[in-house]
């Protein structure tokens, strides 16, 4: 991605840190502008065409540059509302800039740590420059909350972290960096962690190991009464709160998973008998608690649950097990692990590979979701046929064209889908809504719901008329509902909305890549015509109606 950095101050030092040591690919450019060109760079981005050098902004100011009023408040105080005026005037200019820019950061205002202001006062309203900067960056962060691709990072974080070094007089005052390097290096992990979740990289699946790691001691050998967990105990205590510290993850949308060498009755039978556990069974997606090698029951559960390898991360206190399966499967994140459990919840706090730029009804339920696929697993085990199973579901697609309500869950499934993805672009939310905003362009949500429960919006289409003729930009499916009919019933809804606007002919053309080999498998057998110069062009005479499946419902 292609970073902009925008500040009143030396801010050069990030475009360094920003490429590493050659081996992150998290971004491909950086372009500092000009020291102190904020308000300019700004309406540079805001009055031209979509900006088509960057991608994302960092604007990074100081209050008493940015908030005029600030600095005269450090002189004499200065009314909220005009302070809160001022705000609202940059605010302005970000929300405008945001416009023409997929990704916009923006770090809260800070003061340097040693300054104290009036003392006991610095935090009295009215009075203290400490109260008005907190009012100021609230102010901020709620002017800037209606812009679905602005962020506010939290740069006083990046200070407390660094400590009494954050702030360097003299290198303000003879090269005006605003902060130490090790502020800038705190600051580039947290810029780092969004430009990969924008890209869709933020990792779905944390397992961890049991003994020694979601409690102390070897359950096999001590008896679930033996375990170190809770109590008036400082390890016990550490334990429950690492504990708490990975259903916090979980309510966020993140899925647990077990894989532990061990007895499956005894490992169970403490998960659920003993008082202090935070974590209950239903918590966890998936579980493979046995002796077999730790490596093969990684990949096994993350196939299970659908996941790529690159969506996992490995948590044990085992060396030699983290490096078994660090070895033997690479995508798979493998933290280095502290041996004292007092160190657990930070060491998980530093892993920013969770985060995530929006949170949808999808993430937050899909553990239940999980949960649900399983009834339906153990339906279809008890049924024979497939279509059997099917016609018991009670399937239902509920179609939606693009709007602001959908707009997030759809740019995230556009943008992490990869098996069932006919041409796997990827699309910010402003590329997304600009794209389906202009003429004859449509894109079209579905939602998937069964007797057992919705599985959420999991599919999207998306059509390009020229003249008589429409093109599939886009044919997204999610692995959580497709081989149930509901890729031909997309298709069967998409023909009959051609026919409508008196098309003749429509044409998907499959893009391949590493691992959307079943999207091209289902083209294959759509019944759509293929191309046989190319193999990878499908088309369909809208003189002839498509059937949707008998066994799905489709609302529109």
């Amino acid at each position: 991605m292609r970073l902009l950095l925008v500040s009143d101050f030396t801010i050069d030092s990030i475009a360094g840190l920003m490429q590493g040591d050659g081996r992150d690919t998290t971004t491909t450019m950086v372009e500092v502008a000009p020291l102190g060109h904020v308000l300019p760079s700004l309406l540079t981005l805001a009055q031209g065409p979509k900006y088509e050098h960057t991608d994302a902004v960092l604007i990074w100011t100081r209050p008493e540059t940015a908030i005029p009023g600030f600095a005269r408040f450090l002189d004499a105080p200065v009314t909220l509302n005009d302070l809160s005026a001022e705000v609202d005037a940059f605010a302005k200019h970000v929300l405008a800039a945001a416009e023409k820019v997929d990704l916009i950061l923006v770090p809260t205002w800070t003061i340097a740590p040693f300054t104290r202001g009036l003392g006991p006062l610095h935090m009295r309203p009215g009075i203290g420059a400490g109260h008005a900067l907190t009012s100021m960056n609230l102010r901020l962060m709620d002017r800037l909350a209606v812009a679905g691709n602005i962020h506010v990072l939290d740069a006083q974080r990046w200070l407390a972290m660094t400590g009494a070094t954050a702030v360097n007089p003299k290198q303000w005052y003879m090269a005006k960096a605003a902060f130490s390097n090790d502020v800038f290096k705190e600051a580039v992990l947290d810029i780092k962690a969004v430009l990969m979740a924008v890209r869709g990289a933020a990792r779905k699946l944390v397992i961890v190991d049991l003994d020694d790691t979601l409690w102390g001691g070897v359950v096999g050998e001590v008896g679930v009464d033996g375990i170190t967990l809770g109590g008036h105990d400082a390890v016990g205590e550490a334990f429950v709160d690492f504990q708490r510290a990975l259903k916090m993850l979980r309510r966020r949308g993140v899925l647990l998973g077990i894989v532990s060498k061990n007895d499956e009755q005894t490992a169970l039978k403490a998960i659920g008998d003993h008082p202090e556990m935070v974590l209950a069974l239903d918590d966890f997606a998936g579980y493979c608690i046995n002796w077999e090698d730790k490596a093969y029951n990684v990949a096994q559960l993350a196939q299970e649950l659908n996941l790529g390898l690159q969506s996992v991360v490995f948590i044990d206190d085992n060396a030699f097990m983290r490096g078994r399966v660090a070895e033997t499967l690479p995508e798979v994140l493998v933290p280095q692990w502290p041996s004292n459990p007092m160190q657990f919840v930070r060491t998980l706090e530093d892993l920013r590979c969770f985060d995530s730029v929006a949170l949808t009804g999808e993430d937050l339920s899909r553990q239940d979701m999980l949960l649900d696929e399983r009834a339906r697993s153990s339906l279809r085990k008890k049924i024979g046929s497939i279509e059997d199973w099917l016609n018991t579901l009670d399937l239902t697609i509920n179609v939606e064209k693009l709007t602001t309500n959908n707009l997030k869950r759809a740019a995230q499934l556009l943008n992490k889908t990869n098996q069932m993805n006919l041409h796997t672009r990827r699309l910010a939310e402003t590329e997304l809504e600009d794209w389906a905003g202009v003429a004859d362009h449509w894109m079209w949500t579905f939602r998937v719901s069964d007797r057992f429960g919705d599985s959420g919006l999991t599919a999207l289409l998306g059509i390009e008329r020229s003249g008589d003729s429409a093109e599939m930009t886009d044919f997204v499916v999610s692995c959580r509902v497709f081989q149930r009919g509901v890729e031909e019933a997309i298709l069967a809804h998409v023909v009959a909305l051609c026919c409508k606007m008196g098309m003749k002919r429509l044409t998907a053309i499959y893009h391949p890549t590493d691992k959307n080999k079943p999207c091209l498998e289902f083209w294959r057998r759509s019944g759509f015509s293929v191309n046989s110069n190319d193999g990878y062009t499908f088309m369909w005479d809208l003189s002839n109606t498509y059937d949707p499946p008998a066994h799905i419902k489709i609302e529109d």
